[in-house]
């Protein structure tokens, strides 16, 4: 592989750790004190929805790009790559569930904010782990290197666009 390709695929699996990184933050932000949200503001919806968008992307992004290609040049990777896409269909209700939560909460206080409240604080713990499995068994195979047909854009896209939508 060349040096050029090799910084690339380093840099792919920075990328996927910084991904992971700022998708913690982003939960961690919605986790802190959801209470503190004025009841007649939509600004924790809207943080929400911009949240479970930008995961829902990332995982998307993983499923169709990253996983594929991963398959496509490390097929002794399948028994992980089914066990992260599992976690992708385990997270997704979770991520619906906020995302309905959020849109009957606004402009309520008590127990739509204890609910989502619960939620993310399940959803968190959830990502961690997987955030965590994911960086140790991908991390290496992205440094190996792998062709970048198109998937890092859709994986890392979500950046921009949650920032986009969260005021």
């Amino acid at each position: 592989m060349a040096s050029h390709d090799r910084d690339r695929a380093v840099a792919l699996s920075v990328q996927l750790a910084q991904a992971h990184r700022e998708l913690r933050r982003q939960i961690s932000q919605l986790r802190a004190d959801p209470a503190t949200y004025r009841p007649d503001d939509d600004v924790l919806a809207t943080h929400c929805l911009a949240f479970c968008a930008a995961l829902t992307s990332h995982h998307r992004g993983e499923d169709t790009g990253m996983f594929a290609e991963l398959l496509r040049e490390r097929s002794d990777l399948a028994a992980t790559v089914a066990n992260l896409v599992q976690d992708h269909e385990m997270i997704a209700p979770m991520l619906s569930r906020v995302a309905d939560l959020a849109r009957r909460g606004t402009g309520s206080r008590g127990p739509a904010f204890e609910a989502i409240r619960r939620e993310l604080d399940g959803l968190a713990a959830i990502m961690e782990s997987h955030f965590n499995y994911e960086e140790r068994a991908i991390s290496e195979a992205l440094d190996d290197g792998i062709r970048d047909t198109g998937w890092p854009e859709m994986v890392f896209m979500f950046q921009g666009a949650a920032h986009r939508e969260a005021p």
